[in-house]
């Protein structure tokens, strides 16, 4: 079973797919939006500058990043108890990783790894899509 670049009417032939390489690997079925999820999350570690979160989505078939986080984006609760936790603690900036950004071509923003504006740390940059 191979996948054919013309474009499917339905779901289906992706189904097929996933459950006879899951079938394949000995595992229990489990829906295909599950296998996004994960990859979402996965995304958190390694994406830290909107334009990194941008590509994610991308490479996972998304056009707008609000369909990535809206959709699989779950942060686990106490997860999400940690991160609003550290978000009170300073970070120190990391070399190189700063980004120019223009909002419709006006004063350039400065913004730091996390997405942060340099001169109003408590104002982040989101990524639109």
């Amino acid at each position: 079973m191979g996948i054919d670049r013309k474009a499917w009417a339905s779901a289906s032939p992706i189904r097929a797919i996933f459950k006879q390489a899951i079938g394949v690997a000995g595992l229990p079925y489990f829906h295909r939006h599950r296998f996004r999820s994960t990859l979402v999350q996965l995304s958190y570690t390694p994406c830290q500058t909107p334009e990194e979160v941008k590509a994610w989505s991308q490479n996972l078939g998304h056009e707008g990043v609000l369909t990535t986080f809206c959709s699989y984006g779950t942060v686990a609760p106490g997860r999400q108890g940690e991160i609003i936790k550290n978000l009170s603690m300073p970070r120190p900036p990391e070399a190189g990783r700063g980004r120019q950004h223009r909002s419709n071509d006006r004063d350039a923003v400065s913004l730091d790894a996390a997405g942060r504006n340099a001169r109003h740390p408590s104002v982040t940059c989101v990524a639109a899509s």
